[in-house]
């Protein structure tokens, strides 16, 4: 398979420095040659220019800290990503998870013969003005946040608990229209994995959408491998899936290194479970791996984690 590594060196949407530096840490972590020894083609396409936070100025007509820039990265990361050749799977390493915004709008403009996210012909109108249709695509959300927020609902005003409301039409305009005007994924076409720490205006905005959600309670109960079934049953109407993982889904004990910590996460084993029956539908067509930060984190133990995570949703098996 053909594989190609995008990254995001953007801290602009969290609350904490430092995940910038994960692109850097996950590189160091041997990503690339991992997946080459897979058997993979991996080409490593540099990153995206990102401007660090200290050269601007926070705009004062949004509670949205960042907004303007954030939304900037993130149609640049929707291009690159929908301007890859057929066939190439795109794994884009972060940074925060705001960068999920263009991700997924750059995944959904790579199809232009399925349904759009309205059921019928969705036509997105891209940077530059290029119009292009959005494929039906189902996102696999693991994180221990389900990022539901708007810039009225968050308590924070930070850009990274935001991506998922704006990708379904909520929230700020500039937002929403990340890669093209309009939503980008409908909320029945997402699972969310690992949930364990939900803001009341999240908890508001999420009932009656329609988005399927695993907390740590379903997977303590019915067990990872009934979860994980549950969830691709969930998404058997897409034939393409975005996998945005975030590494604070993780359990703080193997995964120190992230700003958003939350005890209670998935174990090391359940996590790789977890990959392995997504890559087992052969749906998998994108990835995110988001939120390391090697400032919080122990001789890069978080990235290390991550990456085994990844090579075992792109084919490592055991035997």
């Amino acid at each position: 398979m053909q594989l190609a590594i995008l990254g995001v060196p953007m801290d602009l949407g969290a609350g904490r420095r430092g995940v910038d530096m994960g692109v850097s840490a996950i590189r160091l972590a041997q990503l690339a040659q991992q997946l080459t020894a897979l058997g993979h083609e991996v080409t490593d396409l540099g990153n995206v220019p990102v401007p660090v936070a200290e050269s601007l100025t926070l705009e004062t007509s949004t509670p949205a800290r960042y907004l303007e820039p954030i939304r900037d990265v993130c149609e640049e990361v929707a291009m690159r990503i929908a301007a890859l050749p057929a066939g190439v799977l795109p794994i884009a390493i972060g940074g925060d998870h705001a960068m999920a915004m263009g991700t997924v709008a750059g995944a959904a403009r790579r199809g232009s013969s399925r349904a759009g996210v309205e059921g019928g012909s969705s036509r997105a109108v891209g940077k530059g003005g290029s119009d292009q249709q959005l494929e039906r695509i189902g996102l696999v959300w693991i994180d221990a946040h389900t990022d539901f927020n708007t810039p009225e609902s968050s308590p924070s005003g930070n850009v990274h608990g935001m991506p998922v409301a704006s990708l379904v039409g909520l929230g700020d305009q500039r937002l929403i229209d990340i890669g093209g005007a309009g939503a980008k994924v409908r909320p029945e076409d997402i699972v969310m994995i690992g949930i364990r720490s939900v803001d009341h205006g999240e908890r508001e905005l999420l009932r009656g959408r329609g988005a399927h959600i695993y907390t740590m309670k379903d997977i303590d109960t019915l067990g990872m491998a009934v979860v994980a079934t549950r969830a691709l049953e969930d998404l058997s109407d897409v034939t393409r899936l975005h996998v945005s993982f975030d590494a604070d889904s993780l359990d703080p004990s193997i995964a120190p290194g992230v700003g958003t910590p939350v005890q209670g996460g998935l174990t090391y084993r359940e996590a790789h479970l977890l990959m392995e029956l997504l890559a087992d539908s052969g749906k998998v067509g994108s990835l995110d791996i988001v939120e390391v930060n090697p400032v919080l984190d122990r001789e890069n133990m978080t990235a290390r984690v991550v990456v085994e995570m990844a090579c075992s949703l792109l084919g490592k098996r055991i035997v």
